[in-house]
């Protein structure tokens, strides 16, 4: 069994010279990316596709942003990330279609041990995160180990996210709590309309 499918399905490992390997390979491309111009896409589509396990169509990521390992990372179709993104990624971690982050979002699959003796051995623990489809995440949302979110919901601006947050709502607070419902009455006024940049057809 290859290092990093052992790393999946365990859970756990501690920082040994492979790991070590990988996080040098994500700093470079990420390094990479960030120093690349507005103007250079196809470059920044190579280095993302092969930075992560899948991307699909249209991705962009503003820079700088920061990857722990990329391989365990599936993005899907027409994904943002605003400035400041941070994937803290020695799990896995799967990203729907048409989702936006916005500014300085850290999704994190790892954490430690709680007790000292057993953290002291530099052993990390990884849980999955998942993020279903056209999902928005508002600024500075922290999004932690074995999260899942719903397809449709919104996470509101500074936001810690430590539990599962359900499709079609709107979720906000420290710790992340689910406000109401997506409903019919959340679509745009005529005079919100007016001031939306974006597709005509709406």
């Amino acid at each position: 069994m290859a290092y990093n499918d052992k790393v999946k399905l365990d859970n756990y490992y501690h920082y040994v010279e492979p790991w070590w390997q990988d996080a040098y390979r994500a700093s470079q491309l990420t390094y990479d990316y960030n120093l690349t111009r507005i103007t250079e896409v196809q470059k920044r589509d190579e280095i993302l596709r092969d930075l992560f396990a899948k991307v699909g169509e249209k991705p962009l990521i503003e820079p700088p942003f920061h990857c722990d390992r990329g391989f365990f990372t599936t993005i899907g179709n027409n994904f943002y990330a605003n400035f400041g993104f941070t994937l803290l990624d020695s799990g896995e971690v799967v990203i729907g279609d048409d989702v936006q982050i916005g500014p300085n979002v850290t999704i994190c699959t790892a954490s430690h041990p709680v007790h000292p003796e057993e953290r002291i051995q530099g052993g990390i623990i990884n849980e999955p995160v998942h993020i279903g489809n056209n999902v928005w995440i508002g600024a500075h949302v922290f999004i932690g180990p074995g999260v899942h979110i719903g397809d449709n919901a919104v996470i509101g601006a500074g936001s810690i996210v430590i539990r599962d947050i359900p499709a079609n709502t709107v979720a906000v607070g420290n710790p992340c709590r689910v406000l109401r419902q997506i409903t019919d009455a959340d679509r745009m006024d005529e005079k919100t309309r007016q001031n939306y940049v974006g597709n005509a057809d709406l």
